[in-house]
């Protein structure tokens, strides 16, 4: 979207190709995946949907979310995680965030062409994937005794924003 404006905040030097992946398993609230594929559409970056999904893909809220970039996006919705590992990212370049990783997201080996994998915003990854993948678990630090997890667009914003910033070297 163009306009006469002015707005040094828009960059190509700042982002990366291949570009990264971000990957929301089982995601519930349209408001936070329109939210995030805004994010995704305005990096460069692929947004990936693993069913089962909350919503309908032509939901309303999604949609009003995600503005009127939804219709740019090209977002590939997945049957299973499976569909998505190995045959789009390997399983060595797929990061996990979960409140259950004891490794701090600054501490992801991001590069070029990874994938950010966030769970649903009810319960996380579910138990199958924190076991299965527990060594490419990360968390975002937060305070203690303060809340249980952050909401997913903000979790997705901070490390995909954090993750850019690191490849750009900045």
């Amino acid at each position: 979207m163009s306009d006469s404006v002015v707005r040094p905040a828009r960059r190509d030097d700042f982002y990366c190709e291949p570009p990264l992946h971000v990957v929301l398993v089982e995601p519930e609230i349209p408001p936070n995946t329109g939210n995030v594929s805004r994010m995704c559409y305005a990096t460069g970056t692929k947004l990936h949907l693993i069913k089962p999904l909350g919503f309908e893909i032509d939901d309303k809220r999604l949609r009003r979310a995600g503005l009127d970039y939804w219709k740019s996006m090209d977002v590939q919705v997945y049957d299973h995680i499976d569909e998505f590992i190995d045959h789009v990212v390997p399983v060595e370049r797929c990061f996990f965030l979960s409140t259950r990783a004891t490794q701090p997201m600054w501490d992801i080996p991001v590069e070029p062409g990874d994938a950010l994998i966030f769970g649903k915003e009810s319960k996380g990854l579910g138990p199958e994937l924190v076991e299965r993948y527990r060594d490419r678990l990360f968390h975002i630090p937060i305070l203690p005794d303060t809340v249980r997890s952050i909401n997913l667009s903000n979790a997705v914003a901070i490390t995909l924003f954090d993750a850019y910033r690191r490849i750009s070297g900045r």
